[in-house]
């Protein structure tokens, strides 16, 4: 999974790219101090591996991963280049999900592109960049289609699919707001155009140290990021920046103290991995021996047979059956052969849904 986090300049974009990649991006106070993207990987914290690697005595223990792009900040005319923003589109058109940083923090000694502070400007001012580089690309793909739509029909359904994206961009609507009617062979050749303004959207409100024990809720920035959020069907999440980048430099038994102290739950990298998983509708298997434990991320409903092609292409291509346990059964049964003993280890066939935490173990033959 690639997130590419975005914003105005100087809303705390890669402030909080550090402390979630505890790397050392380029943060200063002014505009594009960032000019060419950071990208750092980091593993998905599951509780899980470990307790499996132990069960297993597995040599080797490996996560899933994140991997977070910085952006450097979009301003307005971006779409038309200014202040480098062609470039900086170019990355986000790499991405899976964007995570949009939205300044809700006053501070004197941090200047703001526009003078003050005002969520809803940001957000919009953001989203008109994508539209506009999105109908720059609409436009003239559909102006090649018309061309070749009389001797060829079967871009018709092109040319209609282009036409109702141009008419929703041209009112300032991001592909993803649109209710557009599109059945799974549109939805394909909707992905094909690759547009900006179609890929998910995770705001993360940047906050003030004492808004985070209540989620924001005291915030008038915070609440105005959740509104919009709210009407285009996004993901939202409160994080400080400050906060992030205190605890970047602790411990885990540190970290857990200083978050208990200030009345939080999660740190802004947990609040990130579970609302991302969720907007984009993912899950984790997982597979286990002595050789090595390993989670596998995979979208929700994806079939036993598309997921052993997760691990590697013969596997999906000689696929046999699935062994599956449920994970907490088994570890309440304590091992894989007392799971099974318990008829908990199920056998599944290619057309098996997988759930999350199924422990798996793929048969083939190739």
């Amino acid at each position: 999974m690639k997130l590419g986090i975005v914003g105005l300049p100087n809303v705390g974009k890669s402030t909080l790219f550090n402390a979630l990649t505890q790397s050392k991006a380029e943060s200063a106070n002014y505009a594009f101090s960032t000019k060419d993207p950071n990208v750092g990987i980091i593993p998905v914290p599951d509780e899980r591996l470990a307790i499996l690697t132990e069960m297993s005595e597995s040599v080797k223990t490996t996560p899933a991963v994140i991997e977070f792009v910085d952006i450097a900040g979009l301003v307005k005319g971006s779409s038309k280049g200014e202040g480098l923003g062609n470039q900086f589109l170019s990355h986000i058109r790499e991405v899976d999900a964007i995570v949009h940083v939205v300044r809700c923090f006053e501070d004197e000694n941090v200047i703001h592109v526009e003078d003050d502070i005002d969520p809803a400007r940001d957000i919009e001012t953001i989203n008109i960049e994508l539209v506009l580089a999105d109908m720059d690309i609409v436009e003239r793909r559909l102006a090649k289609v018309v061309k070749s739509v009389r001797g060829d029909k079967s871009l018709e359904r092109e040319s209609e699919i282009l036409s109702m994206l141009l008419e929703g961009l041209e009112k300032g609507i991001s592909v993803r707001a649109m209710n557009l009617s599109l059945d799974d062979s549109d939805k394909k050749l909707l992905e094909s155009f690759n547009l900006l303004s179609s890929k998910p959207v995770l705001y993360a409100a940047n906050a003030e140290e004492e808004n985070m024990s209540d989620e924001g809720e005291s915030n008038k920035y915070v609440e105005s990021v959740k509104k919009v959020a709210e009407n285009e069907d996004s993901g939202v999440f409160v994080i400080c920046g400050k906060i992030e980048e205190e605890i970047s430099e602790l411990d885990e038994e540190e970290k857990q103290m200083f978050l208990s102290d200030w009345g939080i739950s999660d740190s802004g990298l947990a609040k990130l991995i579970k609302a991302s998983y969720k907007l984009l509708g993912l899950i984790s298997f997982l597979t286990t021996g002595r050789k090595e434990t390993r989670a596998w991320t995979i979208t929700e409903g994806t079939k036993a047979v598309v997921a052993a092609g997760k691990i590697h292409s013969d596997i999906e291509r000689g696929f046999i059956r699935a062994e599956i346990v449920a994970y907490d059964d088994l570890i309440s049964s304590g091992s894989h052969t007392l799971a099974k003993e318990k008829g908990l280890v199920r056998l599944e066939g290619k057309e098996y849904i997988m759930r999350d935490g199924d422990v798996t173990l793929f048969r083939f033959n190739v």
